[in-house]
């Protein structure tokens, strides 16, 4: 009963503020896609085209937070004031309105009004969030596109940079490279005419990113989950991609289970309040009673990225639970493992928006807009959710907002969006303190990505290369080996700017500049674009045992070198 008031009421000022949003400039992303295929006669869909499906999650983890939220509430962005006012100038003058200071009073007056009322009769306890909303991409195509010339690539970047949300690049445009980009259903005919018009050859990878996604992960039922616990103890498995619950009890029942070897630690909070978790593998000091070498690896900053959680579990198993097979690798080293780094964005990938990268933080009222932008989203975040979260791997405090050459973008709707500041992200900031406070110990650090099958050195911030960049490049030569030693996979290696494109702020370049970790890496895993983010998870033992033979090889190399 309380909690159905609390909806009303929340539903009741939401739309007063979709109301007031209309005079709100609308960031004109269709606007310059339009201008760039001006005589194609495209017809760009609007938000509330994109097709939505409800549906109810069957894992027994369900997100918890404060926003009131309706299941079937789409905000239109395209409906704003007008659909040329998102220019500086537009904006500069909507700032000198009079009647924003009257909106800034009454919405203030309201807002206060309504929590009263909704104090009084249901008091000030926390609600469950509605579930999500989740995004359907049926019929969305993924799309390779295959650019021969710098013009080529400049009208690729045109088109990135206007960046409407139907056409969503998943590599960057680079010379004599492929680049993936993922097209809504509607505009299909129109980018392969862009294409044909400008000479740029194409293939359709995947033409239905639903069928995929819908495939990618076999569903557990309680009985097969129940069975597992019955048999091994916990509820894991390397068949499937997990949810942040089943994986943080994992590392609780092995920390049980193995409490001379393994110590799980909670480093932070993330932004939604949800622990951050990592496991230390030890068998304790070493032969001369001191620390020994440790490696970190971390996995799953970017949320869609699960390959990368999956592996960095597969690689905790084996050190734990078969470590009669590595007894010689866990005398000469510890081990730092956090499988899931971004637990919230991870999470909404499961509930929400498959595709989500970045974590789920909310700075709108730290940049630099219009005030009544700030207050629109000051009182009605649980509505407004179109620019939530920051690249974690542009967040950290070495080279930060650096915007050259597309490695980071300052704009909060971007999906390499830096953050308003270096660590604005508690995710971020809690992996950087334990590494601080580690960093003696530290001969590694390994951070998993997904996809493209590259083992990346640094720099990602220049194409300079580090002074000891030929040692870092033998050492990971050996492990690449070793990886296609066992099922014949070929990884790439170099440095990030020159296989992929510039990257400020990133983790593996922290680690080596302020940290100090001479060994600091980025291994982009399966696949090349088949799948890309949508690896199914029939491929996720091939790919841990692989990358896990690789991962011993160079822990060998780097754990006895003085």
């Amino acid at each position: 009963m309380a909690v159905g008031v609390q909806s009303i009421l929340c539903l009741a000022f939401g739309l007063s503020i979709v109301l007031s949003s209309k005079l709100i400039d609308a960031r004109p992303q269709r606007g310059d896609f339009e201008y760039l295929v001006a005589g194609l006669n495209s017809s760009v869909q609007s938000e509330q085209d994109w097709p939505l499906e409800v549906e109810e999650e069957k894992e027994e983890e369900d997100l918890i937070t404060d926003r009131c939220e309706e299941e079937d509430s789409v905000y239109n962005e395209t409906n704003s004031f007008s659909e040329g006012s998102g220019s500086s100038s537009a904006r500069n003058a909507g700032r000198g309105f009079s009647f924003v200071d009257m909106i800034e009073s009454m919405l203030a007056v309201v807002t206060n009004g309504i929590g009263s009322i909704v104090s009084s009769i249901i008091g000030s306890e926390r609600v469950p969030k509605a579930k999500s909303t989740k995004i359907n991409y049926r019929n969305y195509h993924l799309i390779r596109l295959y650019p021969n010339s710098k013009g080529q690539v400049n009208e690729l970047r045109e088109l990135r940079d206007a960046e409407p949300e139907d056409i969503r690049f998943w590599t960057q445009p680079s010379y004599n490279k492929s680049t993936d980009v993922v097209v809504a259903p509607g505009l299909v005919a129109d980018l392969k005419i862009f294409l044909r018009d400008r000479g740029i050859d194409f293939k359709v990878l995947i033409p239905d990113l639903q069928k995929t996604i819908a495939h990618q992960n076999p569903k557990m039922s309680k009985e097969q989950r129940d069975d597992l616990v019955n048999i091994q103890g916990h509820s894991m498995t390397w068949k499937r991609y997990h949810r942040y619950a089943d994986i943080t009890r994992y590392l609780e029942y092995l920390s049980l289970r193995y409490p001379k070897m393994v110590e799980m630690s909670t480093i932070g909070h993330s932004y939604e309040g949800q622990p951050i978790k990592i496991v230390k593998i030890s068998t304790g000091p070493g032969k001369d009673g001191h620390p020994k070498p440790a490696v970190w690896i971390d996995a799953g900053m970017h949320a869609r990225e699960w390959i990368g959680t999956a592996v960095a579990t597969y690689i905790v198993s084996q050190l734990v639970e078969k470590n009669v097979s590595y007894t010689k690798l866990l005398d000469n080293s510890d081990w730092m493992i956090l499988p899931v780094a971004n637990p919230d964005g991870y999470e909404f990938t499961h509930t929400g928006d498959r595709l989500w990268r970045k974590t789920r933080s909310n700075h709108e009222e730290e940049q630099e807009d219009s005030r009544l932008l700030q207050l629109v989203n000051h009182y009605a975040k649980w509505f407004w959710g179109k620019c939530e979260g920051v690249d974690p791997n542009r967040n950290f405090g070495y080279h930060w907002g650096e915007m050259d050459e597309g490695g980071a973008s300052s704009d909060p709707c971007h999906e390499t969006y830096a953050g308003p500041r270096a660590f604005s992200e508690p995710e971020t900031q809690a992996m950087a303190d334990y590494i601080l406070a580690n960093k003696e110990n530290i001969r590694m650090y390994l951070t998993l990505h997904s996809y493209s099958q590259m083992w990346l050195v640094p720099w990602g911030y220049t194409y300079s290369k580090p002074s000891d960049y030929l040692e870092l490049a033998n050492a990971a030569k050996k492990a690449i080996n070793a990886i296609s030693k066992v099922h014949g996979t070929d990884y790439q290696l170099g440095p990030s700017s020159d296989l992929l494109y510039p990257t400020s702020g990133a983790s593996d370049d922290w680690a080596k500049g302020v940290a100090g970790i001479k060994y600091a890496y980025t291994v982009e895993l399966r696949d090349r674009g088949t799948y890309g983010f949508l690896l199914p998870a029939s491929q996720i033992m091939p790919t841990a045992r692989e990358i896990w033979a690789g991962i011993r090889t160079i822990v060998r190399q780097v754990t006895t070198s003085t």
